[in-house]
């Protein structure tokens, strides 16, 4: 999987950008969120996600890690797809989608292009739970530390050890000591287990 690509950017459009790295064109998908960051830019490192499906592949493209991060989060969501949350993160910022998630703000939703009733219902019944979590843990706001949190649980799993387990040592590691690097949040987990 390819997690990022640095380089010139050859062509921009509020949808799309061509990104040369040493003499490759990448064409990635963009969000109009990426575009603004980027509008002014011609060289630069974007965060991306490979769609394969039955007839082909599309990559897509994030200024942010945050930006990436609620794409994965709202393609999680039967019915919704990766041009239905590119549109999403068109639409409103990842912060902004997860306050509208966790407060169920269904009009909010509804607002951006393509969700209607139904898909923002079912978008707040399936992300309400996992996002509200999160901003208890981090009630800053900022999506980097919930970002540290899942990297450290995912680090953990793949060593072996179950995922309940793996949450309920990160989340002790984190009440304690919020502003720790993730390789010692990693560390005091596994003296935790």
């Amino acid at each position: 999987m390819i997690a990022f690509v640095r380089g010139n950017f050859i062509d921009k459009s509020p949808a799309r950008v061509i990104v040369d790295v040493n003499g490759v064109g990448y064409d990635l998908h963009i969000s109009l969120n990426t575009y603004s960051f980027i509008t002014n830019k011609d060289s630069g490192l974007l965060y991306t996600y490979l769609h394969l499906f039955e007839n082909g592949q599309t990559m897509y493209g994030f200024a942010e890690v945050a930006e990436k991060e609620m794409f994965l989060q709202l393609i999680s969501v039967s019915g919704v797809g990766a041009a239905t949350a590119r549109m999403m993160l068109s639409g409103m910022k990842p912060e902004e989608i997860t306050r509208a998630i966790v407060q169920g703000n269904t009009k909010l939703l509804e607002s951006i292009k393509g969700i209607g009733k139904k898909s923002a219902e079912r978008i707040i019944v399936e992300l309400r739970d996992k996002l509200g979590k999160q901003a208890l843990e981090n009630p800053l706001g900022g999506v980097s530390m919930a970002s540290t949190d899942n990297d450290a649980i995912t680090a953990l799993v793949s060593l072996g050890i179950a995922r309940p387990m793996a949450e309920n040592a990160v989340k002790k590691v984190m009440q304690t000591n919020p502003n720790i690097a993730l390789e010692d949040i990693i560390k005091q987990a596994l003296k935790n287990l």
